[in-house]
């Protein structure tokens, strides 16, 4: 059953097809193009017209364009309309209409993704489940998302994120979520915030897309949680540990690569284990659960399929990188992205890892970016956290970390650098046999070369995580 036909597209869209064809997929990239996909030529650094003779050529079923490209035939598989990310957004909005099935929206400061694939492996066992395999959450991946939506979607996924003022809500109506949940507030994005106060107004802009009767879960542990409390005037759910959740999370216990936790949802008692390491984990899968109930699900099973799932590559994921001699190094790459709360529950899980033999605990921290004027200061008051004690190294990388570095006492300084493209030849000098390796930083500070620097010591890198 095709996922679009010209027809459909077309009266989605209000463009013109050139011919009649079907579509089994959407794309916005000719490097990941699959044969039946609808290319979407979106304009970003360079016009996505420019790629749509090479799209066709890899088997595209048709090109969603404004105008008949430079080396394409007026004959070719088009979809023609006025602009290309409008129409985009008007499939998008069609695939919500037609599916009836229950949208979940995410957003936060911290946990987008991870709470998104968290969502995917406890709604998988209930329905047939659809959520983008990126981290698609700005104003073309969400519509992008939505448009790859099959009818008979049981429960969706979306991921809704935001760097400045007024990007949430406008995203959040067209998702229009049964269920919208916020991981947390923290400052991040501070560049474009005055205040925590006014990240956790954005934030709740997401509760603006919520359909009529729809549910509010969002964390109840935080300084700014009223002001989500009043972004609702419907049904709202609390998560945390809180004992004024409603979804409570009543005990975790860290160990080295599993989280195992309790809660008590509404009036019902549950277990569950993650097969990874993290506080700030067990917090969201008690939120998951949360959705679970608000959505009617069989919450004993949401819990028993929280070990399905893993965080993805880049946001906690752990590997092993075996070295030419000696024990292997695990490597937890947590490299995408960086703020105060997440530094601090990454940290914590590196104090909880087990080295290999004499191996050590070792950290390698990069900036932490659009935290506002205070950026310094918040760098050297990471210092005070409880986890660097059972640090054995810290090495910093970034101008900003060179706050930190000269904060830390000297028995935990390692190496400051300026850029990660400095620490990299460094790498063998600084990573032994048996060490676990934290890598956190922002994205732009780029501490994912060094994610991939440590991979290429060593041979294929062997997952570690339980599934």
């Amino acid at each position: 059953m095709a996922l679009w036909t010209s027809e459909e597209a077309a009266k989605a869209t209000g463009g013109r097809a050139t011919q009649a064809f079907d579509i089994s997929g959407v794309s916005i990239d000719t490097r990941t193009i699959q044969p039946g996909d609808l290319f979407v030529a979106l304009k970003d650094v360079r016009d996505g017209h420019e790629f749509v003779a090479q799209a066709l050529d890899k088997g595209a079923a048709a090109a969603l364009v404004s105008r008949i490209p430079e080396g394409v035939t007026a004959d070719a598989p088009l979809l023609i309309v006025d602009e290309v990310l409008p129409a985009l957004e008007r499939l998008g909005a069609a695939a919500r209409a037609r599916m009836t099935g229950k949208v979940i929206g995410v957003t936060g400061s911290v946990g987008k993704t991870s709470t998104k694939e968290m969502l995917r492996a406890i709604l998988s066992g209930q329905g047939k489940t659809h959520a983008a395999e990126a981290s698609y959450n700005n104003h073309w991946g969400v519509p992008l998302t939505l448009a790859r939506m099959p009818a008979d979607t049981d429960f969706a996924v979306i991921e809704i994120g935001m760097n400045h003022p007024g990007e949430i809500a406008p995203l959040a109506k067209l998702a229009r979520p049964d269920v919208a949940m916020i991981t947390t507030v923290a400052p991040a994005h501070m560049a474009a915030f005055e205040s925590l106060e006014g990240i956790a107004r954005e934030k709740s802009d997401i509760f603006k897309g919520l359909v009529p009767g729809g549910v509010a879960v969002f964390n109840g542990d935080l300084e700014v949680s009223d002001i989500l409390a009043a972004a609702w005037d419907g049904d709202t759910i609390r998560f945390g540990e809180d004992e004024a959740c409603a979804a409570q999370l009543t005990s975790v216990e860290l160990s080295d690569g599993a989280t195992q936790g309790s809660a008590v949802i509404d009036t019902t008692h549950l277990e569950f284990r993650l097969s990874t390491a993290g506080r700030h984990f067990a917090a969201n899968a008690v939120g998951c659960l949360a959705v679970a109930y608000a959505l009617g699900l069989d919450l004993e099973k949401a819990a028993a399929d929280l070990v399905l799932w893993a965080p993805p590559e880049g946001r906690g994921a752990r590997e092993q990188v075996q070295l030419a001699v000696g024990a292997p190094v695990d490597l937890i790459d947590d490299a995408f992205n960086a703020n105060p709360t997440s530094m601090a529950a990454a940290l914590e899980v590196l104090a909880k890892a087990e080295p290999h033999d004499t191996g050590r605990r070792i950290a390698i921290l990069g900036d932490m970016l659009e935290l506002g004027e205070k950026e310094r200061a918040i760098h050297e008051g990471l210092a005070a956290l409880p986890w660097f004690a059972a640090v054995d190294a810290v090495h910093c990388v970034g101008p900003l970390m060179r706050a930190l570095y000269d904060a830390l006492p000297a028995e935990r300084c390692g190496v400051w650098f300026e850029t990660a493209k400095d620490a990299v030849p460094a790498l063998q000098t600084l990573v032994g046999p048996g060490d676990v390796v934290l890598v956190k930083g922002s994205k732009g500070s780029k501490v994912s070369l060094l994610v991939d620097a440590l991979r290429e010591l060593g041979q294929v890198p062997q997952q570690t995580d339980e599934r």
